[in-house]
């Protein structure tokens, strides 16, 4: 067995227009309903360019295949960030600053990598790594 890639990230909300709206804004992605038999009401994912569902967002009040309680807030349990590989630095700098999201910036020159740090409305922390930027 190996690890391909990152598949999704899963945020429980309960406020799933403010947290589907965060993350469109932010990384222009396309919502669609999640596939059936999950109900659209509670199950939303978010597709990148390449078709790729990046976030699934469900409702808090919906059921989960592997339940565990979840609060939306400052703290994600042991998980403490998701990251993701990422283009486009600069621009997706001046995107969080016109969205008026806090972020915290890092350099790594010796492995030529940039890293843009922030929460989401849930308190999930997001990493987006920039290679060669």
């Amino acid at each position: 067995m190996k690890v391909n890639a990152l598949d999704h990230v899963n945020i429980i909300t309960d406020d799933m227009k403010g947290t589907i709206g965060f993350l469109v804004d932010l990384f222009d992605l396309d919502v669609r309903d999640a596939p059936p038999p999950l109900p659209p009401e509670h199950y939303q994912w978010l597709y990148d360019a390449n078709d790729r569902a990046i976030f699934h967002i469900n409702s808090k009040q919906a059921p989960q295949a592997y339940v565990r309680d979840t609060q939306a807030g400052p703290t994600t349990g042991a998980i403490h960030h998701v990251a993701l590989s990422c283009s486009g630095h600069d621009a997706f700098r001046e995107r969080l600053e016109k969205h008026g999201v806090d972020y915290k910036l890092n350099d790594i020159p010796s492995v030529n990598l940039k890293q843009i740090f922030f929460t989401e409305p849930n308190g999930v922390l997001i990493e987006l790594n920039f290679y060669g930027s």
